[in-house]
């Protein structure tokens, strides 16, 4: 009925205590675990997620280099969610520098929610990543697929299109991969391919 268990652990959320019971409990019964960590303040729960080898944390405004390291250690991908910050008028940015250097692999998704991100276009948020968080347009591209189909546990069959893999894709009217999200209100969608089938 469901693939991972994610926890919001924050000052308004989880305890990191609450939490670590979550991921003790979610271990036992053989489940992934994923979070959304470090959007308020910095608690630790990022550094729990790695202990755990979690899929991803979301978020990670509060980031610190501690957390980092342990999450390039353990593989878990930083999950960006500039639409929640474009829309809580947020002032503290992830650290991208440092996610960078440590090779972190980055997500970028919408985070579509009724209270904090109501916005369904994988396209803004790309072009948001690029305006607030000074992402390229290359790390946003591989944000939207290869890292993110690896924060969703799927990167054996998704998130690239390459023999053996799942031919879900999409086919865009664009002289340069940038043009996809650089025009938030043009839609140069051409075609799309699911499961192979053009539709």
């Amino acid at each position: 009925l469901f693939e991972a268990v994610d926890v919001f652990c924050e000052s308004v959320g989880f305890t990191l205590v609450q939490t670590k019971r979550v991921f003790e409990a979610a271990t036992k019964l053989n489940i992934p675990v994923k979070g959304h960590m470090e959007q308020l303040s910095n608690l630790g729960g990022s550094e729990l997620i790695a202990q755990y080898h979690g899929w991803s944390v979301d978020h990670i405004e509060f980031l610190d280099e501690p957390a980092i390291k342990a999450l390039s250690e353990s593989g878990t991908v930083a999950t960006l969610l500039p639409l929640a910050f474009y829309f809580l008028r947020e002032t503290q940015k992830p650290p991208i520098a440092l996610l960078r250097q440590y090779g972190v692999p980055m997500a970028v998704s919408t985070d579509y929610n009724p209270g904090t991100s109501p916005f369904t276009s994988l396209r803004f948020a790309m072009n948001a990543a690029c305006v607030f968080f000074g992402l390229t347009p290359e790390e946003v591209m591989a944000g939207v697929t290869r890292n993110a189909a690896k924060a969703l546990g799927r990167e054996a069959t998704h998130g690239q299109i390459k023999s053996g893999f799942i031919a879900n894709f999409a086919i865009w009217n664009v002289q340069d991969p940038v043009e996809i999200f650089y025009e938030v209100g043009y839609n140069p969608l051409q075609q799309r391919v699911y499961e192979g089938n053009i539709t």
